[in-house]
Parts: structure tokens; C-alpha cells; sequence
């Protein structure tokens, strides 16, 4: 849908904010990505800053893409399920396995196994993403919790915002951090050059990011370390590592380009998770065993 708005504010006003405040159906997020994606024009150019300040009389041409509601398969594929009750479902994710669809991507993913044993999910929270409070990348192992009704989801959002509940990875680096532990403080914000990667970025291109580490173990070439992600940005931990200099072991995007070991996907795994579960006053610590592929690596890597 094609639209064309004339802006009559004051000077100084971010592009991205008022594009939200017009449309209030379209989240903030949404224009930032159509903005990235060069879908936005103000006064007939095309504008890939969300940061852009508007100017009286600037005129802003946009579309947005209409969405096709898709029915979510339900599909019975095995899940390895820590604790379920009325209001949530904890699992470990294995790697290889996206947490819900997307595009080019309908079938296979955590939802649909999801979908299957509890389909009551499916009218919480964003449709796309019934039941989905946080998110761990396709090949990041471990810990993840979902809400089984309305009140559970609003309850769980509220703390993952509020940076209320404790994110523990497990993470093989190449090399070894600067020091044994350490607070990484760097903003995070989409990669200029290539815009399906995440970069660390200066200014207010990017948002406030901090990740703590401690060393488990170290080995020749490589060293175990304990992180803890203090924000919840995209690709958070293996962005920071990567900036340190000790990139995540395996990482083909942010990694090394000569590989450091055989490695069927990069070595990080969400070990444990401490959160508030709905109406409880105290955290409940969750926690999910490294997986088998990754045990293996740190034998190899002892014997050595």
C-alpha cells in the first residue's frame, strides 16, 4: 500500500518517530527496516537513515507491504521440554532449528513443534510468533522459554524489557578476551556495508549495548568463556566477542576466516536462564546441559 504524507512539525523530529506516530497500526521497528531497505523517500529521495531530521514541508513516500495471513503449521517434531506448566513452556532449542517462521521459512521451526502438543498458543501474543518472548539464533543451543496464555506473555515481555531476567551462554572463542574477565560496552547497530550483519557502531546510529564475561577454561588456541548479556540485541554476544578480538569459535559471519576447528555450526549455547515465572516473587534458575556436538569439542580440546 502506497502512501504520501506531508510533514507540517517542527524542525528536528526523527524520520522513523514520526513515521510510528502516524501509523499507529506499523511499529517503529517496521519504518527502521523499510527505512535500512531503502523503501522510504522524503521529498522524492530515498532516505536509509531512521535518524533523518525532518524539516516543515517535507513530504514522505512509503510503502507497506500487505501481509498475507498464513495458517501456522502444526507440526510433531520432537522437543527436548525442561518444564511446562499453565503459564509457560521452557525448552532446549537445539542448534540448526529457527525459533519461528519467517520468510522463505513456513515449516520446521520451534513454533511448529510447539504448535503441535499445544495449540492453545497460537492466540498468544504476535500471531507470527505465537507465544515468543525472546529469541535465540538458529545455531545457538539451550535455554528458551515460551507463554501459554495472554497474561504469561505480558508478564514474561515485561521483564525481558525491563532487563529483569539473567541470560547465561556458554561460548567457545578463537584466542583468548584481553583479560580473564571483563564488560564489554559498545553500541550495536546494522552493519553499513552489509546490511544483513550487525556491527559494533559509534553515535546514535546504534543501541547501548553491554555484555560481562568470565573465563571457564583456557586452552591452546581457544578459551570457554561464561557470557552474560546485559541487553538483548541481535547478535549481541557475537558482536562484542568479535570486537574483543576472541570471535565466537566457528562463526562464519563474525568469525575468523580460517576455520580453528571442525565445527558443525559456532560454539554457543544458552546454558542457563533465571526468571520470574507469572504471579511467583522469587526467579526460578533454568537450565539446559551443553549439547552433545559441543561436549565433544572441549574433549578434543583437553586430550590436546
Amino acid at each position: 500500500m502506497h502512501k504520501e504524507i506531508r510533514y507540517e512539525g517542527g524542525s528536528g523530529l526523527r524520520l522513523d518517530k514520526f513515521l510510528a506516530q502516524s501509523e499507529p497500526e506499523v511499529s517503529r521497528g517496521q519504518f527502521q527496516q523499510l527505512i535500512a531497505e531503502g523503501e522510504v523517500l522524503v521529498n522524492g529521495e530515498v532516505q536509509q537513515k531512521a535518524s533523518f531530521k525532518l524539516e516543515p514541508g517535507s513530504v514522505i513516500s512509503y510503502s507497506i507491504p500487505v501481509q498475507e495471513e498464513t495458517q501456522l503449521l502444526h507440526q510433531a517434531i520432537a522437543v527436548d521440554v525442561i518444564y511446562v506448566d499453565e503459564n509457560v513452556i521452557v525448552v532446549n532449542k537445539p542448534a540448526g532449528m529457527v525459533v519461528h517462521p519467517g520468510a522463505g521459512n513456513t515449516q520446521d521451526t520451534l513454533v511448529n513443534a510447539i504448535l503441535h502438543r499445544w495449540p492453545e498458543i497460537a492466540q498468544v501474543g504476535d500471531a507470527e510468533r505465537p507465544g515468543i518472548v525472546h529469541r535465540l539464533d538458529k545455531d545457538t543451543s539451550g535455554v528458551l522459554i515460551l507463554a501459554r496464555n495472554e497474561a504469561a506473555y505480558s508478564w514474561l515481555v515485561r521483564q525481558f524489557k525491563s532487563r529483569k531476567t539473567k541470560k547465561t551462554y556458554m561460548a567457545l572463542v578463537d584466542g583468548e578476551p584481553p583479560s580473564p574477565t571483563g564488560r564489554i560496552e559498545a553500541s550495536i547497530g546494522r552493519d553499513e556495508k552489509i546490511r544483513q550483519r550487525m556491527a559494533v557502531v559509534y553515535g546514535d546510529k546504534g543501541k547501548s549495548a553491554i555484555t560481562e564475561y568470565y573465563t571457564l577454561e583456557s586452552y591452546r588456541d581457544h578459551t570457554l568463556l561464561e557470557v552474560q548479556p546485559l541487553t538483548g540485541r541481535t547478535h549481541q554476544i557475537r558482536v562484542h566477542l568479535a570486537f574483543l578480538g576472541c570471535p565466537v569459535a566457528g562463526d562464519k559471519i563474525y568469525g575468523r576466516r580460517k576455520k580453528s576447528l571442525e565445527l558443525p555450526r559456532f560454539f554457543l549455547h544458552a546454558h542457563k536462564l533465571t526468571v520470574k515465572l507469572p504471579g511467583d516473587e522469587e526467579p526460578t534458575e533454568f537450565t539446559a546441559p551443553l549439547a552433545a556436538d559441543l561436549k565433544k569439542i572441549l574433549t578434543t580440546l583437553q586430550k590436546e
